[in-house]
C-alpha cells in the first residue's frame, strides 16, 4: 500500500481527501502544519506527499525545499489560487507537480499516479496512447505505425500531455515544462503548438477528441 503524507489545514478539505484517497488504497498520514509535516516526513517515510502551499507558521513552500534537500520523496503541491502558479514554478521548490484549487478528485489522483509512475520507474524510453507511439530514445512519434513529422517542441508537448493523461495541464505549466522558464514568449505559443498537434493527430482537428480545451484552464490530453 502506497503511504502518503497529506499536510492541509482545511480540515473540511483534508478529511474529505483523506477519506477518498483512503478508498483509493493509500494509506494517508495526515496534519495541518509545515512543522509536524516535516517530523512526520522524517520519521514514517512515505511514498508521496501532498502539501498545501499556504500552511499556517511554517509554509509548504519551505518545507517542500527542506524535504528536498533531505530525501527524494514525490511532492505534490496544492495552491489556493491560479495567480500563485507563476511564483510557485519560478522557486526552486524542487516539488515534482502542483495543482490549483479547486480541483475534482479525478484530476488529483491522475497526477498522483503520474507522478508515482515517474518516481519509480527506468527512465522512459517510450510513451503509448492509442495508436501514438513516442520513441523517446529515437525522438520519433507514429500513428499507427506511420512516421508523424513533429518538430522537436510538438515531440516535447505531445509527450507531456500524454505522461499526464487525463489531468487538466494550464498553458504557464506547459510553457515552463516544454520551452523552459527563462522562455521569453507568452502563451499563446502553446495554442498555436497544440493547433499544428492537432493538425497531426486528431481525424478532424476542428473537432479535437485527443487533446481536449478545458476553458478557462488548459489542456487535457484524453488519448
Amino acid at each position: 500500500m502506497t503511504k502518503l503524507l497529506l499536510v492541509e489545514d482545511d480540515q473540511t478539505l483534508r478529511e474529505t481527501l483523506a477519506y477518498n484517497l483512503a478508498r483509493e488504497e493509500y494509506e494517508v498520514i495526515e496534519t495541518d502544519n509545515g512543522v509536524t509535516a516535516l517530523d512526520l516526513a522524517r520519521e514514517k517515510k512515505p511514498d508521496l506527499i501532498v502539501l498545501d502551499v499556504m500552511l499556517p507558521g511554517l509554509d509548504g513552500l519551505t518545507v517542500c525545499r527542506t524535504l528536498r534537500h533531505e530525501m527524494d520523496v514525490p511532492i505534490v503541491l496544492l495552491t489556493a489560487r491560479s495567480g500563485e502558479v507563476d511564483r510557485i514554478i519560478g522557486l526552486d521548490t524542487g516539488a515534482d507537480d502542483y495543482i490549483v484549487k479547486p480541483f475534482s478528485l479525478g484530476e488529483l489522483l491522475a497526477r498522483l499516479r503520474a507522478v508515482l509512475r515517474r518516481g519509480r520507474r527506468e527512465p522512459e524510453t517510450k510513451l503509448q496512447a492509442g495508436d501514438l507511439t513516442l520513441d523517446l530514445v529515437g525522438h520519433r512519434a507514429l500513428r499507427a505505425g506511420q512516421l508523424l513529422n513533429l518538430s522537436p517542441k510538438e515531440f516535447d508537448l505531445l509527450a507531456e500531455l500524454i505522461r499526464h493523461k487525463g489531468a487538466v495541464l494550464t498553458r504557464d505549466l506547459l510553457l515552463q515544462r516544454v520551452w523552459g522558464f527563462d522562455f521569453g514568449g507568452d502563451t499563446r505559443t502553446v495554442d498555436v503548438h497544440i493547433r499544428w498537434l492537432r493538425e497531426k493527430i486528431e481525424d478532424d482537428p476542428a473537432n479535437p477528441q485527443r487533446i481536449e480545451t478545458v476553458r478557462g484552464l488548459g489542456y487535457r490530453f484524453e488519448g
